[in-house]
């Protein structure tokens, strides 16, 4: 089974020329910017994102200089990510599930 069969398949790219913000990223090339991932769906794994990303003074994480979602050849690794990404959503559920029995016993 071919594990890249995205590859030049539209629904692995798409740019947006008209945004305002185009290309939103200045180091990107706009001839291959992908936009598809505008909002970049590893910000929520921190640290284990892959990105090249700077934490704020006020502890954002800045993603100013990373344009890993905005390559044509990334969607693989970003979709690869996914399982990552809802095993983070899975324990954090478990944790909010917890610390709200936790409160409801003590009461």
């Amino acid at each position: 089974m071919n594990k890249e069969r995205w590859k030049n398949k539209n629904y692995s790219f798409f740019s947006h020329r008209e945004c305002e913000y185009f290309p939103c990223h200045k180091q990107g090339d706009p001839e291959d910017f992908n936009c598809l991932f505008c909002y970049c769906p590893l910000y929520a794994l921190g640290k284990k994102c892959g990105g090249n990303f700077k934490i704020t003074e006020s502890g954002y994480k800045d993603c100013t200089d990373c344009i890993i979602p905005h390559k044509r050849e990334n969607y693989g690794y970003i979709t690869g990510k996914y399982k990552e990404i809802m095993d983070l959503i899975i324990k954090n559920e478990r944790e909010e599930s917890k610390a709200e029995k936790n409160y409801s016993i003590s009461e």
